[in-house]
């Protein structure tokens, strides 16, 4: 194995770690919001993730697959905040 090699599985340990905590924040957090948070946690994890495999093989045919992740995982964060907003509106 060269130097590179044991660089992508360190890199693929510490993602998969932060992927592991937040799934233990989504599971545990307290508002619904904190879970928004987590899910797109989750989204930029992933696609940093699938970043690393293009570079592992040197091929681009991921980059659609990146974008489209990280698309979903905005829309989702931005409909979830509007829904908060207007319900806090509602309230107050």
């Amino acid at each position: 194995m060269t130097v590179l090699d044991y660089v992508y599985v360190s890199t693929f340990t510490m993602l998969g770690l932060g992927v592991l905590f937040t799934l233990y924040r989504l599971v545990r957090g307290p508002s619904v919001l904190d879970r928004v948070v987590c899910l797109n946690a989750i989204s930029v994890l992933v696609v940093s993730a699938i970043a690393v495999e293009v570079a592992v093989r040197g091929d681009t045919a991921y980059v659609g697959l990146m974008v489209t992740v990280a698309l979903l995982g905005f829309v989702g964060t931005l409909t979830a905040a509007r829904f908060a907003e207007r319900r806090a509106h509602d309230r107050g």
